[in-house]
């Protein structure tokens, strides 16, 4: 019997993965609510709550490796303290019965000093909010007798990714000929991982133990500012470069003070009212992975906006 791979969640990042992993061969079963997936020969789809361990237990078994890519309900920190650590536990301890290492996607969350270029051996403490989650997964991951491996992507961006700041609220008006809102600042550099490159990484490390039980960058280019993805994606779509409008900080603090949805984006505005710089270059060494050139991976996510229509 050929290897089982196991892929959680089947937005953006669980898509991709079980795309590339059947691409090169491979026996993928995929776990979600809903039994959604891509479909594919090599692809079994199982609906299941990844909190309940029978569930998760029966749906690891004989799993080489797994992919835990699901993300909360909701973007609150509410809803990931509820949701994200009862699922962590419940594939780790499955993933350990198994015998097979288990590889998240992360993002720069918990990284406490974001003032400064982000790298692997940069301190992971942030407290408080969503930021503390994150570092508190973090924690339960480095303290599980399971092996894992977190590999850390800035803002993503690319097919199927629709809910992010070079998401929907970007390329779809930008292939409308329309202009853009961005928050904090059109001007400041910022990291944005190309999603296909994120899920190259976490294969790649799953199949390098001595990439286990550590934190990794998904290879991620120069960091570019909001106003240059803009351009990029114009440039792809064959359309003028978009006026870029800005939605400063004052506003969605004063919003967030009776909207909690606007409390939750405010929260993560120092991400973009200055530099949010990650560098992958010790990650692509040890994995052996590159970054996708912009222009490339513009062309990529535009294409895949045409296809829906």
């Amino acid at each position: 019997m050929s290897d089982m791979y196991v892929v959680t969640g089947a937005g953006p990042v669980g898509w991709t993965v079980a795309k590339q992993l059947v691409q090169q061969g491979r026996q993928v079963r995929i776990l979600t609510r809903s039994g959604s997936g891509p479909e594919h020969p090599l692809i079994e789809r199982i609906s299941g709550d990844a909190m309940d361990p029978a569930v998760v237990g029966g749906a690891l078994a004989g799993a080489k490796a797994v992919f835990h890519c699901i993300h909360g309900s909701a973007y609150t920190a509410q809803a990931w303290r509820a949701e994200l650590p009862a699922a962590e536990q419940a594939v780790l301890k499955a993933a350990r019965e198994a015998g097979a290492v288990v590889v998240f996607p992360e993002g720069l969350y918990s990284y406490s000093e974001p003032d400064r270029v982000m790298t692997e051996d940069s301190p992971r403490r942030a407290v408080g909010g969503k930021r503390g989650v994150r570092t508190e997964l973090l924690q339960a991951r480095e303290a599980s007798p399971t092996p894992t491996v977190s590999v850390v992507s800035g803002d993503f961006f690319g097919p199927r990714v629709r809910m992010a700041h070079g998401g929907e609220r970007m390329v779809a008006p930008i292939m409308a000929g329309k202009n853009v809102s961005v928050v904090g600042s059109s001007r400041q550099p910022h990291s944005f991982t190309f999603v296909p490159d994120l899920a190259r990484a976490m294969i790649a490390a799953a199949d390098s133990p001595s990439a286990w039980n550590a934190v990794w960058h998904a290879p991620t280019g120069p960091a570019i500012t909001q106003k240059e993805l803009a351009s990029a994606f114009a440039a792809a779509a064959g359309q003028p470069a978009p006026k870029v409008r800005v939605l400063p900080g004052w506003t969605l603090r004063a919003a967030a003070l009776i909207s909690a949805d606007t409390r939750e984006l405010a929260e993560m505005l120092y991400q973009f009212e200055r530099p949010f710089v990650m560098d992958s270059a010790a990650s692509e060494a040890m994995l052996g992975v590159s970054h996708t050139p912009l222009e490339t991976a513009a062309a990529a996510t535009v294409e895949w906006w045409r296809q829906q229509g």
